[in-house]
């Protein structure tokens, strides 16, 4: 299931998955490349791991949160994966004024 809620300064979208597909769905999210910032909740709506997704990280940067992600993975059975994108227009809205 995926819902999505639009922002002033990009949108959310919400992904129900099962524990198995959470690592795979966040890596074809990232490699999207408009990912600004991930939570992965439980099914009670507690958070249960939340980080930015900055430009250009690298591989060997993301380990750490990848291990966790798996781990949280194991644990739980269906969870809800928030990903906060950057939408076209407010990234042009950012630039300099003329």
């Amino acid at each position: 299931m995926t819902e999505t809620q639009a922002g002033s300064n990009g949108c959310r979208d919400k992904f129900r998955v099962t524990g198995d597909k959470v690592v795979a769905t966040i890596r074809e999210l990232i490699h999207e490349g408009n990912v600004r910032h991930v939570v992965i909740k439980n099914d009670e709506g507690r958070t249960l791991i939340e980080f930015p997704v900055a430009i250009g990280l690298a591989g060997a940067v993301l380990l750490p949160v990848w291990a966790a992600v798996g781990a949280i993975a194991a644990l739980v059975a269906d969870c809800t994966i928030e990903v906060e994108r950057t939408t076209p227009d407010a990234e042009e809205g950012s630039g300099e004024v003329e």
